[in-house]
């Protein structure tokens, strides 16, 4: 079994509040987890209307399928207009750990 993680440090583009933060942030939420199966939540920066961490984990048998879907999710994250990828922090835990 193996576990993935990302960590995605978000600037927003022209958001003023945090209902209009929430009209950015939760698309791409919703996105990560239709398209790719992946748990996915806003975790960090709650109450800053510019900055936002996405997390999002997965589970898989295979190794090479799981980084496959990992970094699916970061290039549709990174390539989204209205937000700027400050970082991203990946984990890999294997049966070795």
């Amino acid at each position: 079994m193996y576990v993935g993680t990302l960590s995605f440090d978000l600037l927003l583009g022209d958001v003023h509040s945090l209902k209009e933060k929430r009209s950015v942030v939760r698309p791409i939420v919703a996105e990560l987890q239709r398209k790719y199966a992946v748990s996915a939540a806003e975790v960090d920066h709650m109450n800053l209307h510019r900055r936002a961490v996405v997390g999002l984990a997965m589970v898989s048998s295979d190794a090479g399928h799981l980084s496959d879907v990992l970094d699916r999710c970061e290039r549709l994250v990174a390539g989204r207009p209205e937000v700027e990828l400050l970082s991203v922090r990946r984990r890999f835990h294997g049966e070795d750990d």
